[in-house]
């Protein structure tokens, strides 16, 4: 089932909501007030960022970005597919994602992957399209899910940073798993996606 995606009104209504369910966010929310919406632009740039983004810092990743942008201008599909595996290296890119760019850009290029469909799919059609994908694993897909397309209950249980966070807010002994960051979340529902922007606006600012 399709929903909503969330706005500041809906972002702020469902804070509340949240604050007067757990007195752990409560105290985020009186400390540092609600978190930022962070919305992304949907389609292949922000895809090509999301994968610049795996399992690095996000400046990191920004700065491969912006060198990718100077060398090309737009990032478009034929954009990337302009420049040969080596050359994306020398931006900034791994070899792994040079190759899932290029193939990310290809997908587009055949027909085979439209990103401007997403939106048209319900939550785990989203995760089946985007996982499909070489390179775009189960984080990916869910922040795709959380900041692009505002899923009010996206929950990327593999973010370290949201772990960290869920670990100091709920004064836990060891970071939680994913597996732990689950469940800990059920409580959250249908609002997951909003105690992520919590915990990370708490993470960002401590």
């Amino acid at each position: 089932m399709l929903v909503a995606p969330l706005t500041e009104a809906t972002l702020h209504s469902a804070v509340a909501e949240l604050a007067r369910r757990d007195a752990d966010l409560a105290r985020i929310v009186a400390r540092i007030g609600p978190p930022p919406l962070w919305a992304r632009s949907p389609g292949f740039p922000t895809l090509v960022l999301l994968i610049l983004e795996q399992q690095v810092s996000l400046a990191s990743a920004r700065a491969a970005y912006n060198r990718l942008e100077t060398a090309i201008g737009a990032v478009t599909p034929a954009g990337v597919l302009s420049l040969a595996a080596d050359e994306l290296r020398s931006v900034g890119f791994s070899r792994q994602k040079a190759g899932y760019v290029r193939a990310l850009a290809t997908a587009i290029q055949s027909g085979v992957f439209d990103p401007d469909q997403l939106s048209e799919l319900d939550d785990d059609g989203v995760r089946r399209t985007l996982t499909a994908l070489k390179g775009i694993g189960a984080w990916t897909a869910e922040i795709y899910l959380l900041m692009v397309l505002r899923r009010p209950d996206a929950w990327p249980t593999g973010d370290l940073a949201l772990a960290t966070a869920a670990q100091q807010v709920k004064g836990l002994a060891q970071r939680p798993t994913p597996t732990d960051l689950a469940v800990l979340a059920e409580g959250w529902r249908p609002w997951r996606a909003v105690a992520a922007r919590l915990l990370w606006h708490h993470y960002l600012t401590r």
